[in-house]
């Protein structure tokens, strides 16, 4: 996979999905336009997104073996969406034989405002809630996608963007008061139209793995709570209400 060119690669069938968010978000590419589907993500992706891929199967003629390469969004995002996206891709690779092709979400935010806008330097930004985002800076060289730096979880206020870079994300409405101002603003997401258009160029620089290989990208290592740390947590705004 790796060996072919750009222009071989931009030809393969390609699935592509997203169940980051609260959109589940579906396209297939290989016969003709590209078949899309999108519909509720969240808890109910797990439930929906295999009978979605079927039925973009089922409507493009095609099998499940003879796909080239399955991408996903593979983070950051909700935890539960891209243990569903994961692992739906690992199943279903390692039973066509495929290999897997996870694309960070972020990158796929830049991409989607590229489409949109034809930002070349995007800070893309997704809700991570609790009152923070997950942020990363991509410039694009006219074929792929650059990360600058590390993909972060920040505060808004606590978001550095350069001079040029337009703002990019689904962020806007919740923390569009607590984020630096003075850029470009533009709605964008992960959804599996980005997914498709930026799979040729990572397959192309050997990104494609097998399917036991592929994982979720993480940043947030914790969501919860134990109940002594909520205990403590209650304890300490008890002895802040306090009179002194």
């Amino acid at each position: 996979m790796c060996d072919l060119p750009l222009r071989a690669i931009a030809l393969l069938n390609l699935l592509a999905f997203d169940t980051s968010t609260e959109t589940l978000s579906v396209a297939l590419a290989g016969r003709g336009e590209p078949l899309v589907h999108a519909g509720a993500g969240g808890a109910q992706a797990s439930a929906t997104l295999i009978p979605a891929i079927l039925s973009l199967l089922e409507k493009a003629g095609m099998q499940l073996g003879e796909l080239d390469a399955i991408a996903f969004g593979s983070g950051p995002g909700s935890f539960t969406g891209l243990r569903t996206a994961c692992s739906v891709a690992q199943g279903l690779a390692l039973g066509a034989e495929v290999p897997v092709l996870p694309i960070e979400t972020l990158m796929a935010v830049a991409e989607d405002a590229r489409s949109r806008t034809g930002a070349l330097d995007v800070l893309a930004l997704l809700d991570a809630r609790m009152g923070e985002v997950y942020c990363a800076r991509y410039t694009h060289d006219g074929r792929r996608w650059h990360r600058h730096g590390q993909v972060l979880l920040a505060a808004p206020e606590a978001v550095v963007v350069v001079q040029d870079a337009v703002l990019a994300g689904n962020v806007f409405a919740a923390y569009g008061d607590r984020l630096p101002g003075g850029h470009q603003r533009v709605e964008a997401a992960p959804n599996a139209q980005a997914l498709l258009r930026l799979a040729p160029a990572l397959l192309a620089d050997g990104q494609g793995l097998p399917a036991d290989q592929a994982l979720p990208l993480y940043v947030r290592d914790k969501v919860a709570q134990t109940t002594a740390e909520r205990e403590a947590t209650r304890a300490a705004a008890r002895q802040d209400k306090m009179p002194p």
